[in-house]
């Protein structure tokens, strides 16, 4: 099914896809991130092979990313971007080899657990939070690795830039980060042959574009109701994560 359409796809499966995309474009508007981290564990119940997910949601995020930041390239900390990046790239180039290479079960596994560790910080209202510099460049790295395996490192790197980027410039810089790391990421899709599954990822637009703008009109409510929106998602991702682990063991 890797080189199929979603017409290979049952009438069942294509309506909790697009539910599920209409979901991640939610949340990535609706956040500033964290599509891909909340959407892809339940693209694996349906199909569980990442690389078949992480181009169409790539094709998105850099479809709505660019219409979200047309207007607004002037409120970007570029200065920091650029910082930051030195300690990102790398390791994300890393990890998309990981994805090409590693056994589908232990991405999955992977996925699974990255996931659940986030939904448990959630629920428990635990925040990752950096204080230094040597410990943002950790999470930074970490996050590369895992924005590169998965697509799913954002709450990492999310955690410094919270610390190093003024607030009202927060949302636009990191689609920026987004841009840039998918952009790679799909490059080297491109460059070792791996499907973009670019025809699937034109029939979710319309759906995912649901989301996407139900996001952007939530977006000051979600953030001014950060914890009790963070702590449902985490409980709901708890159990989740935690049928997938079980699945994939």
């Amino acid at each position: 099914m890797l080189n199929a359409s979603l017409l290979n796809f049952s009438g069942t499966d294509l309506f909790l896809i697009g539910l599920i995309f209409i979901w991640t474009g939610f949340v990535r508007s609706g956040l500033g991130f964290g599509g891909a981290a909340l959407g892809l564990p339940l693209m694996l119940f349906i199909y569980d092979r990442p690389v078949y997910w992480l181009p169409i949601i790539g094709v998105h995020l850099l479809f709505f990313t660019s219409l979200t930041l047309l207007s607004r390239l002037h409120n970007v900390d570029w200065n920091y971007l650029k910082r930051s990046l030195l300690y990102i790239i790398p390791p994300a180039l890393v990890g998309v080899f990981g994805l090409i290479s590693l056994p589908n079960q232990w991405l999955v596994i992977f996925i699974y657990s990255v996931t659940l560790l986030y939904a448990l910080t959630w629920f428990l209202n635990k925040t990752i939070q950096s204080k230094n510099a040597w410990l943002d460049r950790i999470l930074l790295a970490i996050g590369g690795y895992v924005a590169g395996t998965s697509l799913t490192g954002a709450p990492l790197m999310v955690a410094v830039y919270m610390r190093n980027v003024a607030a009202e410039q927060l949302r636009n810089t990191l689609f920026v980060l987004w841009f840039i790391l998918v952009s790679i990421k799909m490059s080297t899709f491109k460059a070792l042959g791996v499907d973009i599954q670019l025809i699937s990822a034109v029939y979710l637009l319309p759906v995912a574009a649901i989301g996407h703008i139900a996001g952007l009109r939530m977006h000051h409510i979600i953030v001014r109701k950060d914890q009790e929106f963070k702590r449902l998602v985490g409980a709901v991702l708890i159990f989740i994560s935690s049928v997938g682990l079980y699945q994939a063991l």
